[in-house]
């Protein structure tokens, strides 16, 4: 079998959240993927057997991040893609899709809208492969690897959640090693929760925009799959605002040298203020020592942007 186009990232022990919050953190560093995020496990798997079965060229909708990740896949590979963006895509990112060789479309408002056209663009296409940037089985497969890889069992494992892809992933992970008794708990932000209501509401919910600063996590209805075994599993979802996010996002470049979209950094929230006491205190769960967050990375963020959000939400 040839090698994944992913790399096995660092599982690394987070001295400063060890301190802050008495547990032992573990940050699985996604974010050192070559296309920036988590994405490239999965869609990097979803290209490269297409592509052996015979397709020519592929068409992505993604608010950037799976875009990346199925461009460097295409570039690897030495095919052509195509990559709908909607409008709300910072201009460097498209910059970053078109150093990959990807031809970019931007259109739609949200990414649902973008995800329309990108699906009647491939429809016409001979021997095209469309890539959901989320939602398909070779997709959960490549984001398992996740937690195939780890050296470790953690007790509780922390992701954010957008449309699913990598919550499903890491639900995948931990069957096939067996720990279905780790806990998960799925982090979102307020304006971005399609999870969160859905879980609350035990049916999918479609949120009527996306309004949180955490784009990358603008889906307005979660995956099919990945509600349905969320539910089934007994993830625990959890919301976090905007403010806090964004302090997070500072925070973490500040401790750990490493700068992430809001869309990871909510992920940090729960340790930041101290929820994940609460959570963990309300849920129950006994003899929790080993925590695992998954930064998952993106590529949608700068300095000049991070000034920016600093600004909108007055934070110093």
């Amino acid at each position: 079998m040839s090698s994944p186009l992913h790399i096995k990232t660092l599982c690394k022990k987070s001295q400063y959240f060890n301190e802050l919050t008495g547990y032992d953190v573990y940050l699985k560093f996604e974010n050192t993927q070559p296309s920036g995020s988590f994405k490239l496990r999965g869609i990097g798997n979803l290209c490269k057997k297409s592509a052996e079965k015979g397709s020519k060229q592929f068409v992505c909708s993604s608010g950037g991040n799976a875009g990346l990740a199925g461009a460097y896949a295409a570039e690897q590979l030495g095919m052509p893609i195509t990559v709908f963006l909607p409008t709300t895509t910072p201009e460097f990112v498209i910059d970053k899709l078109k150093f990959y060789g990807a031809k970019t479309v931007v259109y739609g408002k949200v990414w649902d809208e973008t995800n329309i056209k990108a699906i009647a663009v491939a429809e016409e296409s001979s021997h095209c492969c469309y890539i959901h940037p989320f939602d398909h089985p070779l997709i959960f497969e490549g984001h398992s690897t996740i937690i195939t890889e780890l050296e470790m069992k953690p007790d509780v494992v922390i992701c954010s959640v957008g449309g699913g892809g990598l919550l499903t992933g890491v639900l995948h992970g931990l069957k096939k090693r067996k720990w279905d008794d780790v806990k998960v708990i799925a982090v979102e932000t307020i304006g971005a929760d399609s999870l969160y209501q859905s879980m609350e509401k035990k049916e999918r919910v479609t949120l009527p925009a996306i309004t949180s600063v955490a784009k990358s996590l603008g889906a307005k209805t979660v995956g099919e799959a990945s509600f349905r075994e969320a539910m089934e599993y007994g993830v625990v979802p959890w919301r976090v605002s905007d403010s806090e996010t964004v302090e997070a996002v500072c925070k973490f470049l500040d401790e750990e040298r490493t700068m992430v979209e809001p869309a990871c950094a909510c992920c940090f929230v729960p340790f930041y203020n101290g929820d994940i006491k609460k959570i963990i205190s309300e849920n129950k769960w006994e003899n929790i020592n080993n925590i695992l967050v998954v930064v998952c990375g993106g590529v949608g963020v700068n300095m000049s942007v991070i000034e920016e959000w600093k600004n909108n939400f007055q934070i110093k």
